[in-house]
């Protein structure tokens, strides 16, 4: 295992500037995500770290050595991605020993490594299958036990769960997740998707044009994102946002205002009789309904904006009527509307 440290690295492609001097220390045993829309260079500042992009400026270094000139092969490491990479003519056995190829490992290490990630990825009865007759989820086992072999000073995934279906995602970000709990490998994970990020990281980095905007723990970005860019993007649905006005027993929404009022979805409860309680409150023409289970989404058009509130009780709005929705004190996200930065909670 290893610290893994950025310090102000850079990437450029001529003119373009894809990473921007970003500064990181990553501990040893840590898993790290790095979460953004498409272009952020999330995956930009992966790949420097793999070796697999050369980088334009700054220092990396890898259990304390700078591993800038350093090839990937030299630098420990292990990457697992998107497309599983692993060859259709082997079988899973070979696949998953394909790292030790060139390793100075007996042919007995080798066999006791390979059944060892075998067992620990539950794929000890498919060693001698090909990869033809396995599932999506079997397959980036088998990736990521070729990756576990050559036991690396780190991981680094790159959006391994894209491929996936909704289900298969979920099974793998919890089998991930207790693989690093077993392993404690130091690990950067990359994925646009903020719910993989929530549900994995001890840390997020969250990343926008090639900065860091914010690093920090899934409940720390939740609670207080440092602007309005990173609230939205963490947290599922995305917050609700309007414009207003701070006033003596907290803030009101209003056409002009000087604050931008942020509201999560589900924190913005809809009713079947207002309770008059001193929180905040809206009134709006439900547009659609989203049933799901335990609770429903409800969006609605709340004057010239769009909002979701969510539904607990055992009554599923009508589209078309008018839906008044509150939310408790202390549930609000104030940001200055000018610069968009976070003020606190109100």
């Amino acid at each position: 295992m290893a610290t893994i440290e950025l310090e102000k690295l850079v990437k450029r492609y001529g003119k373009v500037e894809a990473v921007k001097g970003i500064d990181l220390q990553i501990a040893d045993g840590e898993f790290v995500v790095f979460v953004g829309p498409s272009g952020c260079g999330k995956s930009t500042t992966l790949r420097m770290i793999a070796g697999l992009e050369e980088i334009s400026g700054g220092t990396l270094r890898i259990g304390s050595e700078v591993v800038n000139e350093r090839e990937p092969k030299q630098r420990n490491i292990a990457m697992v991605f998107q497309n599983y990479a692993i060859y259709p003519h082997m079988t899973v056995r070979q696949n998953i020993g394909f790292g030790l190829y060139t390793s100075k490992l007996s042919k007995a290490e080798k066999d006791k490594r390979i059944e060892e990630a075998g067992k620990i990825l539950g794929l000890g009865a498919l060693l001698d299958r090909r990869p033809a007759a396995l599932s999506g989820g079997q397959r980036q086992r088998v990736a990521i036990g070729r990756a576990m072999v050559r036991d690396p000073s780190a991981f680094l995934f790159d959006e391994p769960l894209s491929n996936l279906d909704a289900q298969l995602r979920a099974q793998m970000r919890i089998e991930i997740k207790r693989l690093h709990q077993k392993l404690k490998t130091t690990t950067v994970y990359v994925t646009h998707d903020q719910i993989e990020a929530m549900t994995m990281a001890d840390r997020i980095v969250v990343m926008k044009d090639g900065v860091i905007l914010q690093v920090g723990t899934p409940s720390e970005l939740y609670d207080s994102p440092v602007d309005v860019f990173t609230a939205r993007f963490i947290g599922s649905p995305s917050m609700n946002l309007v414009r207003g006005r701070r006033t003596a027993s907290g803030a009101v929404m209003a056409p002009v205002g000087d604050i931008l009022i942020g509201v999560r979805p589900h924190d913005l409860i809809a009713h079947a009789t207002v309770t008059g309680g001193s929180g905040f409150t809206v009134t709006g023409t439900v547009s659609a309904v989203e049933p799901l289970g335990p609770e429903t989404l409800v969006h609605l058009d709340v004057a010239d904006t769009s909002m979701i509130a969510t539904v607990r009780e055992k009554f599923v709005p009508t589209v078309g009527s008018t839906l008044t929705c509150e939310a408790a004190p202390g549930d609000l996200y104030l940001f200055d509307a000018s610069t968009e930065r976070f003020l606190g909670r109100s």
